[in-house]
């Protein structure tokens, strides 16, 4: 899946080998675009929406996978029902429901660990974060591996280092053919999965400022300012894509590069060619929505 200033494109490879695409036009509404123009709060606001387009194109695929050609107008039929509507947003929901469950799993736990496990014997308030922080990296990456072993996981990892070597490919200037993309590194610097190695390490610095009493009054503490640290993550990740490129400073994003040797994998040459052609997909309806609003600005400016 590829994210465009205008839309956003998914491209599966049907069971017939065929390769389809689906876009979902970026629709804000003028209250969340302002959001998403405030430091701090458009970090909370793209992730959210992150979750909720994630959720709808995971259902596209889906659907779509498993469906051969007698299938067809029956979907079509569908979608044209009231009730598609519905599942949309249920499908949305249970995407942001499981971004709040996870986070707050992801949050609760280590602290609750390290305050029952070391509390007794470390009082120093920043070596207790330290440890917390310790204990989410390990939790983090027990569950990475274990879900990388499974064989959707590794075929979704995969998928997840195409993108990434499309998106390097197109940056170098290169032509998009499944020779010039192979030649690209999985990892980049603005992954998601950057995202989350930051949320530990500014967790472990928030959280050393505000003493606690008991590791209830710690959890509630860490959940309260979870947005807190949501935020300044996603402006810190802004920073580290913003420098890489500076001789010295490019070390900041490193530490969400060493977590994508996890969360991408080497892909085949079919994975890079859906990969490129929902790139291509992308570009290609940007561009168009790019000239039919320079068309209609023109018109505009001269009535």
């Amino acid at each position: 899946m590829f994210g465009g200033r205008y839309v956003q494109v998914t491209a599966i490879r049907r069971k017939d080998g065929s390769i389809e695409t689906w876009e979902l036009v970026r629709n804000p509404s003028p209250f969340l675009s302002f959001l998403k123009k405030i430091p701090l709060i458009r970090g909370i606001v793209a992730l959210i929406e992150a979750s909720v387009s994630g959720a709808k194109h995971l259902q596209f695929a889906t659907e779509r996978y498993d469906l051969d050609d007698s299938d067809e107008e029956s979907q079509q039929e569908d979608r044209r029902s009231p009730s598609k509507l519905t599942t949309y947003i249920g499908v949305a929901a249970v995407g942001v429901l499981s971004l709040v469950i996870g986070k707050i799993l992801f949050t609760a736990l280590p602290a609750f660990l390290a305050s029952v496990l070391f509390d007794r014997y470390v009082h120093n308030l920043i070596a207790q974060n330290l440890i917390e922080g310790g204990i989410k990296t390990l939790l983090l990456l027990a569950y990475l591996i274990l879900i990388s072993q499974t064989s959707t996981i590794k075929r979704v990892f995969q998928y997840h280092g195409a993108e990434h070597k499309v998106i390097n490919a197109y940056e170098a200037g290169v032509e998009l053919t499944i020779r010039n993309v192979q030649r690209q590194s999985t990892l980049h610097y603005r992954c998601g999965s950057s995202f989350i190695i930051l949320t530990v390490l500014v967790g472990v610095i928030v959280y050393s400022f505000i003493p606690y009493d008991n590791v209830w009054d710690r959890i509630g503490i860490r959940l309260m300012l979870l947005p807190v640290v949501v935020g300044l993550s996603y402006e810190l990740l802004k920073l580290t894509n913003a420098l890489r490129d500076v001789p010295g400073l490019s070390y900041l994003g490193y530490p969400g590069l060493w977590l994508q040797k996890l969360t991408t994998r080497q892909p085949d040459d079919d994975q890079v060619e859906v990969a490129i052609a929902a790139f291509n997909k992308m570009r290609e309806l940007d561009l168009q929505t790019e000239a039919t609003i320079a068309s209609s600005s023109l018109a505009h400016s001269r009535s």
